[in-house]
């Protein structure tokens, strides 16, 4: 299913320590990697100060995008749910002046309604 799920574009968690250390050099001083999920290449990381989007691009992956998000920009967010015959959550993200969401798939085995709640708490400070 870890095939099936990378071709469909489905996200899988990382362990936060694995990417505290990878991508150290990104961090401000004493920023810790709460929640982290990879889509294909791209990785999304839910620090204690930002949301960071990790884009791969190209076909070797080695142009890569780093987007910094402060969780105040964040203006709304939505999760829907995984059905019986949809395979995926999803978690829909709006950001300041920008009228489209930011949208990333998660696999049934991704608890989404914990990616929620953490979200809700960052953002609702």
């Amino acid at each position: 299913m870890g095939i099936l799920n990378a071709i469909l574009g489905n996200s899988s968690e990382l362990p936060p320590a694995q990417l505290q250390t990878e991508y150290a050099v990104l961090f401000l001083p004493g920023e810790r990697v709460l929640k982290g999920y990879m889509l294909v290449r791209d990785v999304f990381l839910f620090t204690d100060k930002r949301l960071m989007l990790i884009d791969k691009q190209g076909l070797t992956g080695k142009k890569v995008e780093y987007q910094s998000i402060p969780y105040k920009s964040i203006v709304r967010f939505a999760v829907e749910t995984a059905g019986t015959f949809d395979l995926d959550a999803e978690l829909h993200v709006w950001i300041a002046s920008t009228p489209d969401p930011i949208s990333k798939q998660f696999t049934k085995q991704v608890n989404v309604y914990e990616v929620q709640s953490m979200l809700a708490s960052m953002v609702c400070r």
